[in-house]
């Protein structure tokens, strides 16, 4: 409780107009003391004070509750207003005014937004004063509400500067989580592979291993890079991109082909590429996507099928898409294509993110990746638009 009465004695006290407030209540009724008061059930804490009868208060100082009108107030929720003690039939016979020596006194019941009770505006002097008019009770009631609002302000801005650490730390960690994660796996598999070409260019007979270590290699560097990829989108902030318009993705997009279709020679891969606009794009990134959706396509089309990888530019945007034979992909599935580490049925390599990356891909383009799927065959479509 210390604690949370402190805050609120801090909050006051960052109320730029909380001076002014004061200052207007003394200058208006005459009093010379006024102040807002934290009041709980068994503290009265002095949060703001203007003092020009030597009462003694400052901020942060304390009453004993149960000797103020305020108590009263806190448990009836309604403003006490006093001209004259002396002559007022309900308090001229109270210890109150008689313990602190004051003749005219006005409280104002300060509410939350919630509704919960804060405490008071109050002034008081040891001279009768007229403060019993309406125009004065409208006053400290709208001063209230204004200190209400002000704290209901602070308290918004205190959990968004909370929770605006929050991200940066958290913005931190992913930073050197991905680092990290780029750092401890690859240098590993990077001297892996740079070993396997000194011993392949000494031993000739060894060859057919070494190979198959290579491609080892080359398949756990794939999947780093797709974990890689993975945090980058959901820890990151989303893929960066390295955007240019040089002619240069037809190309990227031809290489990842002629090197897919080495590897798949028993299969047949057509390609028609016309790119008649620029393409402000990462060629990097849509060769990634490129090489996930035909990879997708040899995997799981018919055997005896072609895939066809269609890329071409219109006015306004780019389209690429790549169509295989084969079953059509039921629905349900279809539905959950895109989502990270899901495989279908039968699926025996890779972790299942494969088409989560390259839809990332097509996000970060301002783009969108498709599919769709019957008896005609398979078609995945990548399109975005050129501005």
């Amino acid at each position: 409780m210390t604690d949370t009465i402190q805050t609120d004695v801090a909050r006051i006290g960052r109320i730029d107009a909380v001076p002014a407030i004061l200052d207007v209540i003394c200058r208006t009724t005459g009093m010379g003391f006024a102040a807002i008061a934290r009041v709980t059930e068994d503290r009265w804490v002095a949060c703001a004070v203007k003092d020009d009868i030597a009462f003694g208060l400052k901020p942060g100082g304390e009453l004993k509750v149960e000797t103020t009108i305020c108590n009263e107030i806190r448990q009836n929720g309604s403003e006490v207003v006093i001209d004259h003690v002396a002559e007022d039939q309900a308090f001229c016979g109270h210890p109150t005014p008689a313990m602190y020596g004051f003749q005219s006194y006005i409280s104002m019941p300060i509410f939350r937004s919630d509704k919960s009770f804060f405490g008071t505006l109050c002034a008081i002097d040891p001279n009768p004063a007229r403060v019993n008019r309406r125009e004065v009770i409208e006053m400290f009631r709208l001063f209230g509400e204004l200190i209400s609002l002000h704290l209901d302000m602070q308290e918004k801005m205190e959990a968004s500067e909370v929770a605006l650490a929050g991200e940066r730390h958290a913005a931190d960690l992913r930073d050197k989580f991905i680092a990290v994660l780029g750092h401890d796996l690859r240098n590993p598999l990077a001297s892996i592979s740079s070993g396997i070409h000194l011993l392949r260019a000494k031993a000739d007979e060894d060859r057919i291993i070494l190979d198959t270590m290579q491609k080892s290699v080359g398949r756990m560097a794939e999947l780093i890079g797709n974990v890689l990829d993975l945090a980058r989108g959901r820890l990151g902030g989303g893929l960066q991109l390295n955007r240019s318009a040089d002619g240069a993705l037809a190309p990227a997009i031809e290489q990842v082909i002629a090197e897919l279709q080495a590897a798949h020679p028993h299969r047949v891969i057509e390609a028609d590429i016309s790119l008649g606009h620029s393409v402000p794009a990462d060629d990097a990134r849509i060769g990634q996507l490129t090489s996930n959706l035909v990879s997708n396509a040899l995997t799981h089309g018919a055997p005896g099928g072609p895939v066809r990888v269609l890329a071409y530019t219109d006015e306004g945007a780019f389209e690429l898409s790549v169509t295989n034979d084969g079953e059509p992909i039921p629905a349900a599935v279809r539905q959950q294509l895109f989502q990270p580490f899901f495989r279908t049925e039968g699926a025996q390599q890779g972790l299942g993110l494969g088409l989560y990356i390259s839809s990332e891909i097509a996000r970060a383009h301002s783009g969108e990746l498709t599919v769709s799927s019957d008896e005609s065959g398979t078609r995945f479509t990548f399109r975005m638009p050129l501005t």
